[in-house]
């Protein structure tokens, strides 16, 4: 794994635990629990384990794999939830990374807000 990329938060199935960066413990509460609740029901749903992951250029990944024998583990079910949450949280995810650009990385992103207005 890339060292300049920063877990989010996950969800694992198999240890039945959910994993906040605290580095990011600014986001408002509204915001860790939607993104608890994003994890959490991925794992119950397709198991594995599930993390959101921001990349070096602050961009969001959204990842999901599993153990070599779990059986249990539905591939295509986990593909089509990873594109169902891009779609229906894109301004959720859209957002996160605006957050990182700007606190993190410490990007003067005033030139793309003027862009949206």
């Amino acid at each position: 794994m890339d060292e300049n990329r920063i877990v989010l938060c996950g969800a694992n199935a198999y240890e039945r635990k959910y994993y906040f960066n605290e580095k990011f413990n600014a986001i408002p509460d509204s915001i860790k629990d939607e993104l608890h609740i994003i994890c959490v029901l991925f794992t119950e749903e397709v198991g594995g384990i599930f993390t959101i992951v921001f990349e070096p250029d602050g961009s969001l990944s959204l990842e999901t794999n599993a153990a070599e024998d779990d059986y249990y583990y539905d591939e295509v079910s986990s593909g089509l939830l990873v594109s169902q949450i891009r779609r229906k949280r894109q301004d959720l995810l859209e957002s996160l990374s605006l957050y990182y650009r700007i606190f993190i990385l410490k990007e003067d992103v005033s030139g793309l807000l003027e862009k949206e207005e």
